[in-house]
């Protein structure tokens, strides 16, 4: 379900710091994302910190923030800020490129490198259940190599899904929109909806003090190669917990993929993090060993 947006974008034509903003590209729950125009006129996109649980933008450029909700949407533009800064020392091929930081508006601005192409999430609804194997491991293996530069700089992830995985032009994916500053958010208040995503969220993300680490995001990417094969989300994890309904890859699609990649996928699944691959490059060996081709062609 589309979430609704609260707040207005930015007036096109808004110029910070050189930066000129063309239009809203996307609103998430946390933020805004622009196409916009360097001082040089090159194309790039722009993340606005704007999480509609603490702020509101009805009129003029200045969110709106109650008093009360203050000491966290400080706290949280203070972590994106941290992130952001933390990922622009990362220049790797399959994660997003942040270039520059816009301080304006009593808010803050991540400058990114512009990429065409679709999100993974678009790339599924356009074929649905039609994705090869050569499709996903190659999407996921070269999406590890970033990932695995990320977890080395002491980063996780937190939110990767097929919404965040783009696919440039060539197919080569990206790694974009981070969740780490939403969970810093989350645990600065206790009045916040929760910002993990249903389904691709692990178990740990949904308890208080949960212990978090490279392993949580091996569930993600696990959930996002079933979401490939199923053109769906998996059953979210806190109703596993409860009640574990979600049918294995190794049943469900046996016979249309190697036994392979769906016992990869049913190991990144598992609701024990410690009997989950433990870091991105256990799980990137497990997709480039070897395997019986399928008869299947990627569209």
């Amino acid at each position: 379900m589309a979430l609704q947006q609260t707040s207005i974008p930015l007036p096109v034509g808004h110029v910070i710091d050189g930066y000129r903003f063309e239009r809203q590209i996307s609103m998430g729950g946390f933020s805004i994302v622009y196409l916009a125009t360097d001082p040089r006129g090159q194309p790039v996109a722009i993340k606005e910190y704007l999480p509609q649980s603490l702020a509101r933008r009805t009129v003029g450029l200045v969110p709106q923030v109650r008093p009360e909700h203050r000491a966290a949407y400080n706290s949280g533009m203070m972590a994106f800020y941290e992130e952001g800064i933390a990922l622009s020392k990362l220049n790797h091929p399959n994660v997003v490129r942040v270039l520059n930081f816009l301080r304006a508006n009593d808010t803050v601005y991540l400058v990114m490198a512009y990429e065409r192409g679709r999100t993974l999430h678009e790339h599924i609804r356009k074929h649905p259940g039609e994705l090869s194997e050569n499709f996903v491991r190659g999407v996921f293996t070269r999406l590890l190599s970033g990932l695995r530069e990320v977890h080395a700089s002491k980063l996780l992830h937190l939110d990767i899904k097929p919404s965040n995985i783009f696919l440039r032009l060539d197919a080569t994916p990206v790694l974009i929109d981070f969740g780490a500053a939403r969970q810093a958010l989350q645990q600065a208040t206790g009045d916040l909806r929760p910002v993990y995503t249903p389904g691709y969220a692990a178990p740990e993300q949904y308890e208080k003090g949960g212990e978090i680490g490279p392993w949580t995001d091996v569930y993600a990417v696990g959930a996002s190669m079933y979401a490939c094969l199923a053109a769906a989300a998996p059953q979210p994890a806190d109703l596993r917990l409860a009640e574990d309904k979600l049918v294995p890859a190794s049943q469900r699609w046996a016979g249309r993929y190697s036994p392979q990649l769906l016992d990869t996928i049913d190991q990144c699944l598992r609701l024990d993090p410690l009997a989950r691959p433990q870091s991105a490059f256990s799980l990137q060996r497990l997709l480039v060993a070897p395997y019986a081709t399928p008869l299947e062609s990627s569209p």
